[in-house]
């Protein structure tokens, strides 16, 4: 093993710092005292992060010693990765992990000074909802009123800014605000879902935050035996931390000082989610003696894109001042276009993906698509599909997120930890085993009577009488986790998976299911079973091969991990918000109007408003040669036709910049141009201007036929066969929707898919 030195010589600087421009050097240099590095986009923050640790090891630092933050755990492999290269394998000893990867370590060795046994179950939002689903049905609330995912939201909200289920229910202007709202028992449902994963052994994601901070609050010989393990500490996207994250990296860092801190206010997006800027804005009046560092040069984009991102975010008044400037070409100016409507924004989009990757021999993977909301990938994946370019969407269900690998998942829980409820009422009757619900709200019932957990009941089930037949049932249920659970010691994670899954019958009830949906599900289980043989074979988990590690692995997958083949040769759909990271050659942003970017619900202040636009600068930052920002004159929400403007946002950017088409440069103001119709494209290779038009349906609409008459489609089903005034025949494929807003998709013989708002259709069934 390395042996490390009290000191290097301050002069000894190894030769990787000299791959370094002059900032990005002094901001690697300065290791100690608290450090603010301001890194505009793509600027090579990670790089410098990355050199500066490797930099700390070089000159004799224990990398026990350190501690690096990051809001991915992607993030933080490929920063062990890099620095691993630079100065060897010791790099594996770093501190290095998401907030809530590292604080969870914390935990797991100082848990039973809070009250929970150190193998505690992670929740995730799956949990928490089913949980409060649960509460909600015991006391009788309506879950129409009390909507679980609402209800979970402002849980995460009182607990991001410290405030537990008693303070909540003694602050009097909380407790009259949800009177007002009509759910005076919010309080109650608060109270009761703090005390339930208490029960059950279980932290939330936020749990995970705030519990670190009072074991570091309330416990001071814990406080001062991390202040003095963490010599040097680093936060990356410190602009994305909330007050909780603040307080436990101010708390940490207290001793040494030696605090650093990369972010840029111009990306914080995440405020919805608990983020505060005022932690980057302010972090000079935490530590007046701060030496901060401005990463100013761009790498990644064009002139044309970092001027015109520039010129639109200088409008924000809350902000850290920096010139961002970039050395690469000057590139094409970024091409704005005026839609009549959302579909004709979609059939654009996807011409002109299909027109660059022709001319230029781009691969789909070179493409993609941002919106402000999910909702806005319909008209664009039909576009994409009718042009026959393959596409994935971020943010879809994660193979974690099937039912099935939940399931299985459920089980291995229980192995760890039989006080989980959510994860012991998901499995008690799977696979069948003749338990059914009036047998577990029995349980529950007799769990909640006596404060004691689900498990308890069924490990005493002879003393519940009236629990019935079924108690034989949940007996030999018991019996079989206390099986799997007398091995817990002896195998490792892989071994006890693969005999969870035969002894609890999961794999046999799924291989006997021949239909396609019965193997799809079969193979996710195998696949989940290599996941865990993976992981019990990588190198890094040498030490850590326990089931538990890869149960909290799991569990702590953040949403930008979750994330498909990377190698696959697909165009990206994402949201704004799930970009934030990630670069592409061409970028198109679409959907530029006022109500839906910025989106009405940021309206009501100026915090608002900017940090929207903050939204829109990392949008266009995403891109490094080509960018189209594209709206549309109306578009379909809620099933309404609504008529549309075009953006503030788009006329805060320099004209300069932007390619507008030929016949309206001369309207005298750029929300004039905006309304005019574009001219004809011309092609032309990278970096030249190319102007557009709107490219039209392949296939001509069929004539109305003026003697249709509609007939009743109340009743309207999957499956049914239509006939419309102007579409002709077709098959309905999904419905969705109530009342007014009730739709159809139906997939017509001559012109493909099309959404109809029933009260609005001329069809009828045939």
């Amino acid at each position: 093993m390395m042996q490390w030195p009290d000191q290097r010589p301050a002069d000894d600087i190894p030769p990787f710092i000299d791959s370094l421009n002059p900032s990005q050097r002094e901001a690697a240099l300065n290791t100690d005292g608290p450090v603010m590095i301001i890194a505009g986009a793509g600027s090579g923050k990670t790089r410098v992060l990355t050199y500066r640790i490797a930099y700390i090891m070089h000159k004799g630092t224990d990398p026990f010693n350190i501690l690096s933050l990051t809001f991915t755990n992607k993030a933080a492999k490929e920063m062990r990765t890099r620095i691993e290269n630079l100065v060897g394998a010791e790099a594996k000893n770093l501190w290095m992990g998401t907030f809530h990867s590292v604080f969870a370590r914390i935990l797991r060795q100082e848990a039973d000074k809070l009250g929970y046994p150190s193998n505690f179950t992670i929740y995730d939002s799956d949990d928490s909802k089913s949980l409060i689903k649960a509460i909600l049905k015991e006391m009788q609330i309506d879950d129409k009123v009390y909507k679980p995912s609402l209800v979970l939201s402002r849980i995460s909200l009182a607990k991001n800014n410290l405030m537990g289920a008693k303070d909540y229910l003694n602050n009097e202007e909380l407790t009259n605000s949800d009177k007002a709202a009509g759910r005076p028992k919010f309080g109650e449902i608060f109270k009761q879902y703090t005390s339930r994963c208490f029960k059950a052994g279980a932290m939330d994601f936020d749990d995970i935050l705030v519990n670190t901070y009072y074991l570091l609050n309330q416990h001071h010989d814990v406080l001062n035996k991390w202040q003095h393990r963490f010599k040097y500490i680093m936060v990356d996207e410190y602009q994305d931390t909330n007050h909780v994250q603040y307080m436990i990296t101010k708390q940490l860092a207290a001793v040494h000082q030696n605090i650093c801190v990369v972010g840029d206010d111009a990306q914080s997006i995440y405020a919805f989610r608990g983020a505060n800027i005022q932690n980057i804005l302010n972090y000079e009046r935490d530590y007046p003696e701060v030496a901060t560092f401005k990463l100013e040069q761009n790498y990644r984009s064009t002139k044309n894109i970092v001027n015109a991102a520039s010129s639109l975010i200088k409008h924000n008044k809350h902000q850290l001042e920096k010139e961002v400037w970039t050395a690469n070409e000057e590139g094409e100016k970024i091409k704005v276009s005026r839609n009549p409507s959302d579909s004709d924004e979609g059939r654009r989009v996807a011409q002109l993906i299909f027109e660059d990757k022709h001319h230029l021999h781009l691969p789909n993977k070179a493409f993609a698509i941002l919106y402000r909301t999910n909702a806005q990938s319909r008209s664009i994946e039909e576009a994409l599909r009718k042009q026959g370019i393959e596409y994935r969407i971020y943010g879809g269900i994660s193979f974690y997120q099937r039912k099935e690998v939940k399931d299985m998942l459920a089980y291995l829980r229980l192995v760890i930890n039989p006080q989980d409820e959510e994860a012991l009422k998901r499995i008690i009757n799977y696979p069948a085993r003749g338990i059914g619900n009036t047998t577990i709200t029995r349980l529950v019932y007799h769990a909640n009577e006596k404060n004691i957990s689900i498990w308890d009941v069924i490990k005493d089930i002879r003393k519940y009488p009236d629990i019935g037949a079924s108690s034989a049932k949940v007996e030999q249920f018991g019996m079989l986790i206390d099986s799997f659970r007398s091995k817990d010691n002896s195998k490792n994670a892989y071994e006890i998976a693969v005999d969870v899954a035969k002894r609890s019958g999961m794999l046999k009830t799924l291989f006997d299911d021949k239909s396609p949906e019965g193997l799809s599900k079969y193979e996710n289980i195998t696949e989940f079973l290599n996941s865990v043989q993976e992981f019990v074979e990588d190198d890094e988990n040498e030490s850590e091969k326990t089931l538990p590690m890869f149960l909290e692995n799991v569990a702590l997958y953040t949403d930008e991990d979750r994330t498909n083949d990377p190698n696959r040769d697909c165009v990206s759909l994402m949201t704004i918000h799930a970009s934030k990271g990630l670069e592409f050659p061409i970028v198109h942003i679409v959907g530029l109007e006022e109500n839906l970017f910025p989106s009405q619900m940021a309206l009501m202040n100026r915090n608002e408003i900017e940090e929207e636009r903050r939204l829109f600068y990392v949008a266009i930052t995403r891109a490094e040669q080509r960018l189209y920002l594209s709206f549309a004159t109306s578009r379909f929400r809620h099933g309404n036709l609504l008529h549309c403007e075009p953006s503030r946002f788009l006329q805060e950017i320099d004209g300069k910049y932007l390619d507008i088409a030929a016949n309206s440069m001369q309207a005298p103001s750029m929300a004039q141009r905006f309304h005019r119709e574009p001219s004809v494209s011309s092609k032309q290779p990278l970096q030249k201007p190319k102007v557009y038009t709107t490219p039209r349906p392949t296939q001509p609409l069929p004539p109305v036929d003026p003697d249709f008459t509609s007939g009743d489609i109340s009743q309207l089903a999957v499956g049914d066969r239509v006939q419309h005034q102007r579409f002709g025949t077709g098959t309905v494929v999904e419905m969705e929707g109530g009342g007014d807003n009730k739709k159809a998709k139906v997939l017509f013989d001559q012109v493909g898919h099309k959404t109809l708002v029933l009260k609005f259709a001329k069809m009828k069934i045939i």
